[in-house]
């Protein structure tokens, strides 16, 4: 499991950490249940699913289904990160 995001989530180079959560078959999908990544606040959602996605295939193929939470908050792929310290992946759930 990743290490937890800091209290200031600004990293060196001036761009920010995300703790990035993965639920059910995206955690089968990315290997790990959790993970922490440099995430520029300015940049899409997008850019940071494709370099989530760019060297696990199984990813990769699951992350189109899948809706984002950034901080709790519903995001697109288009939405900007900002100031989020987290962002949850989760799959689409069936079940009664």
């Amino acid at each position: 499991m990743a290490d937890p995001v800091e209290a200031d989530p600004v990293v060196a180079d001036g761009t920010g950490r995300l703790a990035v959560r993965y639920f059910a078959g995206a955690r089968a999908a990315a290997g790990t249940r959790e993970e922490t990544v440099a995430a520029d606040p300015g940049a899409p959602l997008a850019e940071v699913l494709d370099r989530l996605a760019a060297t696990r295939p199984a990813l990769a193929r699951v992350l189109p289904a899948c809706s984002f939470l950034l901080d709790g908050t519903a995001a697109r792929r288009e939405d900007q990160v900002g100031a989020a310290t987290g962002l949850d992946v989760l799959p689409p759930f069936s079940g009664g």
